[in-house]
């Protein structure tokens, strides 16, 4: 029979069971016993939900308190000296915790560790902090506690970790900061050798039969010194006698096919939904005895498998390699939502088409039947409801408006470009007459219980449209004579309105559905419930334009319009696969268009389109770079395309590493970046040395993802620091990320140094 297993599975629960006792043992609700019983809690489901699906081995190290790469550094002893309060103790629940929020043992404040996305997802890790002659030791106990969990439960398991090599290209510090980097990280890998030695022998030693090393880096282009290490660093691994299963994901192996073919591993898991390896190729390369598995069904979308193609597609190498071909998703279904049988308000039609994290697993339950020839009575009914369902969502009228394709077709004669910059300039600058380094937020406020209360009160019937409006307005004009008493130069309406800054326009939108538990983790205890995309994409009615207009109204000073940008409303919501991404974000852009000229026209100037994921759409490989960054520039020229010199356009982005694309964010032509640049001592700048950014630009200079609050004189050193590579007449100052998640003595105390700094800085 072919082995169904899984690379990892949601762990936030489908209530975000995992969030909720996060968030109250850190406001000291629960203690730690009551927290890790939440844990224990799901841990346990999971593995049922996932047997009862037909899956033989069962991740387990994919549960973490809040990322599996922090996971790790805690469980390798690499902790950075500011979060250890002694070097030979065991590393507990409270280091990791303080390794993510910026704590000091002592409770002080101090810099958190720096976060950015996973490969191309909307997932954030926090990026391993190492340096020359790093140490390292099992320090922590919680990956084989959680496989005697499985294992007295009785489940087969196979323990999943990070590759030894993914873990070092994706680690950073102050020792590889030069041209030697490559170097320099590389040499620690004999002492890495050795924690993870011991690692895997205690596996062993309980009972673990194969483990599950997880490789990503292997779908990038690699230089050849880390492409030579592979072989050596596995042909150690291989002598703890454990069988490995290699995996990769996110996209094909391509260059480095026979680079994993070379390995002297068990198994291979290779992505076949995002990647393009030939099929042969990848059995060429096999050794005698080696397990395939087979990523099959989309660990990264929500949309039902084809399976009638994709039995077609593996037969042949079902035939070749018999009980040998596994089958799993193409990743870890961290990426998805748990169960689409918790969707109660999703119409008949759309939720067929729909698949989540335990209906993936189903999926591969019924190909395996396929594959095995053993159909049943009721997997031969699951396959017609599939195909069924599958046929009924090509030929839905819901899907395609004549309208919106003809837009999109006569949006090729639209021109994308502005007057140059330095004459733009001019205008906005004698039109909003603001100070040296201008200060300004992100756009989000707080959102404060009483604010998520009302708007799930308005949303359920429970509050009329008329009282919920003047709620929404007095919830502004605090927000705009709280900006004006800290003495901001730019102002927000706050977004009250907005639950999330795609699922609020999405909700607006004509060819969007929501769902009411399709939660994603996106770290931490910050969850996203994605938008589905299934169809043409139209504006039905203006979005922000109203609650802006009134915001301008109750103040003298610059009112800034926030929308968010086409690539980033594409990349954070699950997106139809029926035609091309770059297609349905140009209809975005369209949308966007719209409502940019109806601001315009409402007397609002300066215009926010936030792009945080545009570098988060870059294809993994950069032979595909240049295709991906011609339409999602495009995009957002044409979102922009039509206003006024004299109306400035800002765009916002954060926790992601674009110093090797500031050509195409130079080419956006936004008046004003603002970017996020304190986790990572302005690191991001470095990309100005070599490159003379054209426009404005706001490094953001404190960590709004952290309680602490910032101090004014680091705030003044960051912006120096910044001026050294920048002109200081092209300096703002602002958070790096919008203040939704924090408090309001928390954003006061923090906006009012951030202003206090300014004001020095426009002194020197």
């Amino acid at each position: 029979m072919t082995i169904i297993h899984n690379l990892g599975f949601p762990r936030i629960g489908v209530q975000r069971e995992l969030k909720k006792a996060l968030e109250q043992y850190w406001r000291g609700q629960i203690n730690a016993q009551e927290l890790e019983a939440v844990g224990f809690g799901l841990r346990k489901k999971h593995w049922q939900q996932q047997a009862d699906a037909g899956v033989s081995l069962l991740p387990v190290g994919d549960f973490s308190w809040y990322d599996q790469i922090l996971e790790w550094s805690t469980l390798i002893g690499a902790v950075p000296a500011r979060f250890a309060q002694d070097a030979q103790q065991e590393t507990g629940l409270d280091t990791l915790f303080r390794m993510a929020r910026g704590r000091a043992p002592t409770g002080e404040p101090t810099a958190a560790c720096e976060m950015t996305k996973w490969f191309d997802t909307n997932y954030h890790y926090i990026v391993p902090e190492l340096e020359a002659g790093q140490t390292f030791r099992i320090a922590r106990s919680s990956l084989f506690d959680q496989v005697d969990e499985a294992l007295a439960a009785g489940h087969q398991v196979k323990p999943v970790i990070p590759g030894l090599l993914s873990y070092l290209w994706l680690s950073k510090g102050e020792d590889f900061n030069n041209g030697a980097s490559d170097e320099r990280k590389l040499a620690l890998i004999p002492a890495l050798l050795e924690v993870y030695e011991k690692v895997l022998t205690r596996l062993q030693e309980q009972g673990v039969e194969w483990v599950q090393i997880d490789e990503p880096i292997l779908t990038l282009e690699l230089p050849q010194a880390w492409k030579d290490t592979f072989k050596p660093v596995y042909e150690q691994l291989v002598q703890q006698k454990l069988k490995i299963l290699l995996a990769t994901y996110f996209e094909g192996l391509d260059d480095n096919l026979a680079l994993a073919g070379r390995l002297p591993v068990d198994g291979l898991h290779v992505d076949l939904v995002r990647g393009n390896d030939d099929l042969q190729a990848i059995a060429d390369i096999l050794q005698p005895g080696q397990v395939l598995s087979a990523g099959i069904v989309s660990g990264r979308d929500i949309w039902r498998t084809d399976l009638d193609a994709a039995a077609v597609r593996l037969q042949p190498l079902k035939e070749k390699l018999g009980e040998n071909l596994w089958l799993a998703p193409s990743c870890s279904l961290l990426h998805v939502p748990v169960d689409l049988a918790s969707e109660k308000k999703l119409d008949d039609e759309l939720k067929s088409w729909l698949s989540f994290a335990r209906q993936k697993l189903e999926e591969l339950n019924a190909l395996a039947a396929v594959l095995d020839k053993r159909q049943t009575p009721t997997i031969e009914a699951f396959l017609a409801r599939q195909h069924q369902a599958l046929e009924n969502r090509k030929t839905s009228r819901r899907i395609h408006n004549p309208a919106v394709q003809q837009q999109l077709a006569q949006s090729v004669s639209i021109s994308r470009d502005r007057t140059p910059f330095n004459e733009r300039m001019k205008k906005q600058r004698a039109a909003l007459g603001l100070p040296l380094f201008p200060t300004t937020t992100i756009g989000s406020f707080p959102q404060t219980a009483d604010i998520r209360a009302l708007r799930r009160d308005w949303k359920q019937g429970g509050l009329s449209d008329v009282k919920y409006e003047a709620a929404i307005k007095e919830e502004i004009a605090k927000v705009v004579a709280f900006q004006e008493e800290v003495g901001l130069d730019v102002l927000v309406h706050g977004e009250p309105e907005r639950n999330d800054m795609v699922e609020y326009f999405g909700e607006l939108l004509a060819g969007y559905a929501f769902t009411e538990n399709g939660w994603v983790q996106s770290y931490g205890s910050r969850c996203v419930k994605p938008p589905l995309i299934y169809g043409d994409v139209a504006r039905v009615m203006p979005m922000t334009v109203e609650w802006t207009a009134y915001a301008q109204s109750l103040t003298n000073k610059p009112m800034k319009g926030m929308l968010t940008g086409p690539v980033t409303l594409l990349q954070w919501s699950f997106v139809r696969d029926d035609q091309p991404r770059e297609q349905t974000c140009r209809q975005l852009a369209l949308v966007l268009r719209e409502e940019i000229l109806d601001l315009e026209k409402a007397g609002i100037h300066i215009i926010q389109i936030d792009e945080p994921a545009f570098r988060e759409g870059l294809p993994l490989r950069k032979c595909k770079w240049q295709a991906y960054l011609a339409w999602a520039v495009d995009a957002f020229r044409l979102s922009v395309s039509g206003v006024r010199d004299a109306t400035q356009i800002h765009t916002h982005m954060c926790y992601s590493e674009f110093n090797d694309i500031i050509e195409a964010i130079a080419a956006m032509d936004a008046d004003v970046i603002t970017i996020e640049t304190s986790r990572s001592n302005m690191e991001l700048l470095l990309a100005f040395e070599q490159f003379h950014y054209p426009n404005e630009i706001g490094p953001g200079v404190y960590d709004i993802h952290s309680p602490n609050i910032p101090d004014t004189d680091w705030m003044i050193q960051l912006m120096q620091k910044a001026s050294e590579k920048i002109d200081r007449a092209r300096l703002w100052v602002n958070p790096d990320c919008g203040l939704k998640t924090r408090d309001w003595p928390e954003t006061r105390a923090a906006l009012e140094k951030m202003v206090e700094a300014a004001k020095v800085l426009r002194l020197q």
